[in-house]
C-alpha cells in the first residue's frame, strides 16, 4: 500500500508532466522560488449529500487559494450551493504552484465558479502551474465555469484539468482565455500559456483530452483556426451528461449561439457522452453573454431549470 504524498511535498502540488518547451525556459527565479510559503495554493474540497441539500463537509485552504461560504441563490434549486474560489494574492505569479481537488459525492448538486477573472502575471524565470482534480460521483450534477484566464506580457503557465465522472454524472466544464490584457494593447505577448483537459471514467476509461498549446514564437499556434483565429477571446463549454442524448445538447448548444453572431464550432464527445462548444469573440461581455446563453440552454435540457444571475464585483 502507497502512501499519499504529504500536502507541501512537491509530489503532491507539481503537474505529474510539464510540456517540454515550458521547462526549456526554467531558470532560477529571482523571487521567492517554489515550494517557499506563500508559492503553493491548495484548496480540497468536498460534498456530500445531506437531507435534501448538497453540504460543503469537507474544506482544506492554504493561501493564495480560498473560497467564500458556499451560497444557496438559486431560486429554483435551493439544494444547490454557490460556491466562488478566490485568491489573495492578486493573480498568479511566477513560481506558484496551485491545487485544487474538488469531490462531489453521490447525487450532490454544486456549482463552482471563481469571483473575478485569473491574472496571469510576467514571468521571467521560472513558470507556474495549477493542477485542478474534480471527480463527480454517481447522480451527480456539477457546473464547473471559472472566469477568464488573463495572461499578461511574457506569462508562462501551464494547467492540467483531471475530471474523473461516473457514468450517471453531469459536468459542465467552461474555460474563457483571452489574448491578454486588452485594453493595454497586449495581444498575444504572453511568452506560453499551455493547458491540457482530461475527463476518464471512473475505471480509468478516457473519454477525451483536449491540449492547448498556446506559444506566440511558433507561427500559427495562437492564430490558427482551432484556437484563436485572429480573435481576442476564446471559450470552450463542455456538456458531459447521460441526461439527454447527445445529438440534443449539441443541438441545444447550437441554437443557443445562433443569435450571438460569434464564431463558434459545436460538436458530439466520444461515444455520446455529451456535446461540447468552442466560441471566439472580440469582447469580454460578448463572449459572457454568449456562455451565459449556452449555459441557459443546457440546464434547461438537462435540469429543466434556467441559470440564476451570479452577480459579480
Amino acid at each position: 500500500m502507497t502512501t499519499a504524498p504529504a500536502r507541501l511535498d512537491p509530489a503532491h502540488y507539481e503537474p505529474r508532466r510539464v510540456p517540454a518547451p515550458m521547462l526549456a525556459l526554467a531558470g532560477t527565479p529571482d523571487t521567492l522560488a517554489a515550494g517557499r510559503p506563500g508559492k503553493v495554493g491548495l484548496l480540497e474540497l468536498r460534498y456530500a449529500r445531506v437531507g435534501d441539500r448538497t453540504e460543503l463537509v469537507h474544506r482544506y485552504q492554504k493561501s493564495p487559494l480560498q473560497i467564500m461560504r458556499p451560497l444557496y441563490v438559486d431560486p429554483l434549486r435551493p439544494d444547490l450551493p454557490v460556491t466562488y474560489l478566490m485568491s489573495t494574492g492578486g493573480g498568479v505569479v511566477q513560481a506558484d504552484r496551485n491545487r485544487i481537488d474538488v469531490h462531489c459525492g453521490p447525487d450532490t448538486a454544486v456549482h463552482l465558479t471563481t469571483q473575478a477573472a485569473t491574472k496571469l502575471h510576467r514571468t521571467e524565470f521560472d513558470h507556474a502551474t495549477q493542477v485542478v482534480n474534480l471527480t463527480a460521483e454517481a447522480g451527480s450534477y456539477v457546473e464547473y465555469l471559472p472566469d477568464p484566464l488573463i495572461p499578461y506580457r511574457d506569462a508562462r503557465f501551464y494547467q492540467h484539468t483531471q475530471v474523473i465522472a461516473d457514468p450517471t454524472a453531469t459536468v459542465l466544464l467552461g474555460e474563457t482565455v483571452a489574448a491578454g490584457r486588452l485594453a493595454r494593447g497586449e495581444r498575444h505577448a504572453y511568452r506560453q500559456l499551455f493547458s491540457d483537459l482530461e475527463i476518464t471514467r471512473p475505471d480509468g476509461e478516457p473519454l477525451l483530452v483536449d491540449t492547448v498549446r498556446l506559444d506566440p514564437a511558433e507561427p500559427g499556434s495562437v492564430t490558427g483556426p482551432a484556437v484563436f483565429a485572429g480573435h481576442d477571446l476564446m471559450a470552450t463549454l463542455y456538456a458531459l451528461t447521460p441526461l439527454a442524448p447527445a445529438a440534443e445538447v449539441a443541438d441545444a448548444l447550437h441554437e443557443a449561439l445562433l443569435d450571438t453572431g460569434l464564431a463558434f464550432g459545436v460538436s458530439v464527445l466520444p461515444d455520446d457522452c455529451g456535446a461540447w462548444a468552442r466560441i471566439l469573440g472580440d469582447s469580454p461581455p460578448e463572449i459572457t453573454h454568449a456562455l451565459r446563453a449556452a449555459w441557459n440552454a443546457l440546464r434547461l435540457r438537462l435540469i429543466g431549470v434556467p441559470a440564476p444571475d451570479l452577480r459579480k464585483t
